[in-house]
């Protein structure tokens, strides 16, 4: 005659194995959660860090010799640089913004030391033609945000320099198109400092950043909970 206990060994090994994958999936659930309470802070301190730099007053636009410590802990600085621009190089690049779209003018501004490309700002699709534009002339003095390049192209798209379509501010590869030599490893955004004739609109630069990390904590940790009390209570089954 069969022993009672044999027969009931099959579910138990099953009830422990289920219990044991329950642990598991609640273990790599708070992981996830406290990844997310991490990155949260990480980004609270990066929104604090911008905040700081686009409140403080300008600094000189960074020279050779800083170019190759420039990265993303310097975007959003506030810099302002003299020189006179290169009207007849400007680069058109796509541009999506509250006036609604058309193109970032992109043009290539001499200072004494180096060249650095301005985002001068936005033009809609009937101003894209510098003949429908007044130049500016002369020493100017920009004032606006470093911005670090953007390689490439856009969402699912990329720059075709040979046709003259730009789709990211990709410094290196529209310097290569106008034939500039070095530049500067980064681009200016210019602020709305008015430009002659009204064109381009400058000081357009959107800095936000997506916070949604203590939500997606909550989510981890609310899962976590779920299941625990479902490992509670087969456990007590």
């Amino acid at each position: 005659m069969p022993d009672g206990r044999e027969e009931d060994a099959p579910p138990r090994r099953r009830r422990t194995v289920a219990l044991a994958a329950l642990v598991v999936a609640i273990a790599i659930l708070l992981g996830l959660g406290v990844w997310q309470v991490e990155r949260r802070a990480w980004k609270l301190d990066l929104i604090a860090r911008t905040d700081a730099r686009l409140a403080a007053a300008p600094v000189a636009a960074p020279g050779p010799a800083d170019w190759a410590g420039i990265g993303k802990a310097d975007e959003y600085t506030r810099v302002t640089a003299t020189g006179h621009f290169l009207s007849d190089r400007e680069t058109p690049v796509l541009a999506v913004t509250v006036h609604g779209s058309g193109a970032w003018i992109l043009t290539p501004l001499v200072t004494p030391e180096f060249t650095v490309l301005v985002n001068r700002g936005f033009v809609p699709p009937d101003r894209r033609d510098p003949a429908t534009r007044t130049p500016p002339a002369g020493e100017v003095t920009v004032t606006g945000l470093l911005r670090v390049s953007e390689p490439g192209g856009g969402f699912l798209r990329s720059n075709d320099p040979g046709a003259g379509r730009w789709y990211s501010r990709d410094v290196a590869a529209i310097a290569a198109a106008q034939g500039l030599g070095e530049v500067a490893p980064y681009f200016i955004d210019a602020d709305a400092t008015p430009n002659p004739g009204g064109w381009p609109i400058g000081g357009l630069t959107v800095v936000t950043f997506r916070n949604a990390h203590l939500s997606y904590a909550l989510t981890w940790f609310g899962l976590a909970a779920g299941l625990a009390v479902l490992a509670w209570r087969a456990r007590r089954g």
